[in-house]
């Protein structure tokens, strides 16, 4: 039966530093690389061996795939990336230090921005620092300038049918990596979430998740690896 493996980023920079990151590329820290290949050794240690890998266009999430196929000694499985498995884009809260955003803001607001389903923050105004559109990799491609879980999921959920599933219905074991809000897309589709409960959920950096699938690809179980 399809097996799918969901693996968020291990910890960024901007994780550490508490930092609103969105589409903004940034690097792992020593300790999210240590998660990533954590990642790795545990999925070979079980058993549960990707065939295929898909991940986005960012570093953080990119990293960690290669540091977690190295560990379990399958980097050289086929590998795809594309822009609809990013993080949100968190508009004009990018860079931003989460505290001081709610000491300005208020927390009742900040926590809208972050956790509502459908509210979006500020868009990103074009010109500034965090403007990527000069950016090579999203060339030809229209940048949000801001987005809620919502719109996370109206650009994961088509690809996951177009490109993951397929390969899923194949029999292959599928590894995804990629970010919290993209991986809550896929969550909140396979396990027929709610909008209003989606945004509670957390998902921990480094983690290996696990879906066993049936033969239509409905999940029959979902489970932390750690925890078998």
């Amino acid at each position: 039966m399809p097996r799918l493996i969901l693996v968020r980023h291990g910890q960024s920079q901007w994780n550490l530093e508490n930092r609103f990151t969105g589409w903004w590329d940034v690097d792992l820290t020593a300790q999210g690389e240590a998660e990533a290949r954590a990642a790795g050794a545990l999925l070979a240690a079980k058993g549960v061996l990707p065939t295929v890998a898909f991940t986005s266009l960012q570093t953080r999430a990119i990293k960690t795939l290669h540091l977690a196929l190295e560990a379990a000694g399958r980097l050289w499985i086929p590998e795809t990336k594309d822009w609809r498995l990013n993080e949100r884009h968190y508009g004009g809260l990018t860079g931003l230090d989460k505290a001081e955003t709610a000491a300005q803001h208020g927390d009742e607001q900040v926590k809208i921005w972050r956790r509502s389903f459908d509210i979006p923050p500020p868009v990103l105004e074009p010109g500034g620092a965090f403007d990527l559109a000069a950016d090579p990799r999203y060339a030809g491609i229209a940048i949000p300038s801001t987005e809620s879980l919502k719109d996370t999921i109206a650009r994961v959920l088509p690809y996951y049918e177009s490109a993951i599933a397929p390969q899923l219905a194949a029999g292959e074991t599928v590894v995804v990596a990629a970010h919290g809000n993209s991986l809550r897309a896929l969550v909140k589709h396979l396990s027929g979430i709610s909008d209003a409960d989606i945004t509670g959920l957390e998902i921990p950096t480094g983690q290996p998740i696990v879906y066993e699938l049936d033969a239509a690809l409905n999940a029959t179980e979902r489970y932390y690896l750690s925890e078998r």
